[in-house]
């Protein structure tokens, strides 16, 4: 088979440059893990050099297409080629339970939902690496304070050191995109486990961001706080003021109200 079409309805936009490829595969530090899953490897540019790790490869890729080009070029990954689409996959499945790092050129009209899935599953994945939309990468590593800090900040930090890596010009794409994108590392956090009801965080999370623009005391309205509790000075603030920490010590307080 020859080269497959980009397909735009699956934002597919195929790198095409051998060192960026190269320097993508060689984010993973390979630590506490022996596999690797691919997220939309499309013809493989990446995956060769993934291939060349001492770790198990296996890759997942919705596009058929892709998927009879990758087994008709890459005999060492035959019977790890997953047909189908990894937001509704059944991970459990894979591995045996065994840890696995998640890696990709990940479409930029799903990435986010990429990343909280992966977050599902943060007990299994050490280590998740990877190539976005330039915005989102920064936005998946900003700090509290800043105006593109939000939910997708906080949740990604609570359980993993997010480092982003280098960016990457449109002009090693086909298509090329309209847009930069941004190479990011995430590191599992040694105690990646929350001493509050995670749940709860990120409920918490979610619905202070979603009214960005008010204080915490008026757009947490809706998880029925007491008077006492809304009258603490955390509440006063904005969700982009909270980092991290202040995110687990105002679910603490709210979980000790009930909620």
């Amino acid at each position: 088979m020859d080269k497959v079409k980009a397909k735009k309805h699956l934002g597919q936009h195929f790198l095409n440059d051998e060192n960026t490829a190269r320097r993508i595969a060689d984010t993973l530090n390979l630590e506490g893990y022996d596999h690797i899953l691919e997220i939309g490897p499309g013809m493989g540019v990446l995956t060769k050099y993934l291939l060349d790790k001492p770790v198990n490869v296996s890759v997942i890729e919705i596009d058929t297409e892709s998927v009879d080009y990758l087994n008709g070029h890459y005999p060492k990954l035959h019977g790890h080629i997953i047909s189908g689409d990894f937001l509704k996959y059944n991970i459990n499945t894979l591995f045996d339970g065994k840890p696995f790092a998640v890696i990709g050129n990940f479409p930029y009209n799903i990435s986010s939902q990429i990343v909280f899935r992966a977050l599902e599953f943060r007990e299994r994945i050490p280590e998740f690496s990877g190539m976005f939309q330039k915005e989102v990468a920064e936005r998946i590593c900003e700090k509290q304070g800043s105006k593109t800090y939000g939910i997708l900040s906080v949740l990604v930090q609570a359980f993993y050191d997010a480092e982003y890596l280098f960016t990457v010009s449109e002009h090693v794409f086909t298509p090329p995109p309209k847009v930069k994108s941004g190479v990011l590392r995430l590191t599992r956090k040694p105690d990646f486990h929350l001493p509050c009801n995670e749940k709860l965080f990120f409920n918490v999370v979610k619905t202070a961001f979603q009214q960005r623009r008010k204080t915490l005391r008026n757009s947490l309205k809706t998880l029925n706080l007491s008077d006492s509790l809304r009258e603490d000075a955390i509440f006063a603030l904005r969700p982009e003021q909270l980092g991290v920490a202040q995110f687990i010590e105002l679910t603490l307080k709210i979980q000790s109200d009930g909620v």
